[in-house]
């Protein structure tokens, strides 16, 4: 018996392993970044709520990443006076660089040619948001209802922040599943679908295993008795 349940158990972690590689997910979106010298750094929150400063440069990633651990960052590594040195400076306004990297054909959605990376200087107003920054320089932009950036000068043309399979392409099966509205993937910290990991699924099979095993050699034992 004892033997059997090693069998059981290991056949479970083994089917446990094959299930989580087949449904491994990432999330395509638009990720968010703040330059700081030569290092970019995961936004600690959305375009919409961050107001930067005059000479500050940010960036935006559109890519496939299970959360932002794996986000792959802007490429283009242009600095502030490089981006905006034909917008010299201007009382009641503030400048803004912007760095945007539409990915690779391999995090395209399925039909779509992402658009070569670009840099652009925005002038705004001094209270201004790096969504507005971004609005005057790569109309149109896209959102969806919960507020979450969809789209950058127009790319992509359909979907939004989609969970897709884990295929070793960006172009895995769309689930339709959306992040949370912060520009970066769902649960971030967590499991990106939101249900419980392998490991806790793998803990229950280990008690349920032994558990079944430890009940039989006691019922063997009184039988014997």
């Amino acid at each position: 018996m004892i033997r059997r349940a090693a069998a059981v158990l290991v056949t479970a972690f083994l089917l446990l392993g094959s299930a989580a590689q087949a449904h491994a997910t990432g999330y395509r979106y638009w990720s968010f970044w703040d330059r700081d010298g030569d290092t970019w750094t995961y936004a600690t929150v959305g375009p919409s709520l961050a107001r930067p400063s005059d000479g500050d440069v940010q960036g935006f990633r559109f890519a496939v990443s299970q959360d932002s651990a794996d986000a792959a960052q802007p490429r283009d590594t242009a600095d502030f006076g490089t981006i905006c040195a034909d917008t010299p400076a201007r009382d009641g306004s503030k400048r803004v660089a912007l760095v945007i990297d539409f990915g690779t054909a391999a995090d395209a959605p399925s039909g779509e040619t992402p658009p070569a990376p670009r840099t652009a200087c925005a002038r705004v107003a001094p209270d201004a948001t790096t969504a507005e920054a971004l609005a005057a320089v790569a109309k149109p932009l896209r959102y969806d209802s919960n507020a979450l950036l969809c789209a950058i000068a127009g790319y992509p043309q359909r979907g939004c922040g989609e969970q897709v399979s884990d295929s070793g392409s960006g172009k895995g099966d769309e689930t339709g599943t959306s992040p949370a509205p912060t520009g970066s993937p769902a649960a971030a910290d967590g499991d990106s679908d939101g249900g419980p990991s392998v490991g806790l699924v793998a803990g229950g099979v280990v008690v349920a295993v032994l558990a079944g095993a430890a009940v039989w050699q006691a019922r063997r034992r009184r039988g014997h008795g």
